[in-house]
């Protein structure tokens, strides 16, 4: 069967024009919360336009079901991530603990770390925000880089040896 190119992003189009709303209550219905609904509908129809050529038969039916597996995929990656890294509120007694000078010093180490990070090639900062900060698996990064686990894994080890340096250097000029 030959398909018209562009014919699943028209299709993606005017489904999302017709409902637009549509992956935001899918994702409340699966028990995302409602500060995150917005992000897990917006993430899956990102991932859903870049991937569309590859759905072998845009049809609404295929549409469908295959944007509900992306938006299902999303609310289970933002769970996983939030098991990896549980929140903690804040106790307002220890918050009134810190002094002005522990504050300081923190926010320059986090400065420095932020530079540091900044400063490592996209494709070494990509994978390693992807893995550390979003709590992804290295199969999951390689599925959103286009990349193979292996490949992944030689990019963050790459990139933390940067990072690194960077203390090590860091350190000696102190």
């Amino acid at each position: 069967m030959v398909r018209e190119e562009g014919a699943g992003r028209a299709l993606l189009e005017s489904m999302i024009q017709e409902d637009p709303h549509r992956l935001r209550r899918r994702s409340l219905a699966r028990g995302v919360p409602r500060d995150d609904a917005d992000d897990v509908a917006q993430t899956a129809l990102l991932r859903a336009w870049r991937l569309i050529e590859h759905l072998e038969e845009p049809t609404p039916g295929r549409l469908c079901s295959w944007l509900d597996t992306i938006a299902r995929n999303e609310a289970i990656d933002l769970a996983r991530r939030r098991r990896r890294r549980p929140t903690v509120a804040l106790d307002d007694s220890v918050a009134d603990e810190h002094d002005a000078q522990d504050e300081t010093e923190m926010r320059i180490i986090l400065d420095g770390a932020l530079e540091a990070i900044r400063s490592l090639p996209p494709a070494l900062r990509d994978a390693l925000v992807m893995s550390v900060a979003d709590g992804l698996s290295t199969q999951e990064i390689g599925d959103r880089l286009g990349l193979t686990p292996e490949a992944v894994r030689q990019r963050i080890r790459r990139a933390r040896k940067a990072l690194a340096a960077c203390r090590k250097a860091g350190m000696s000029s102190e």
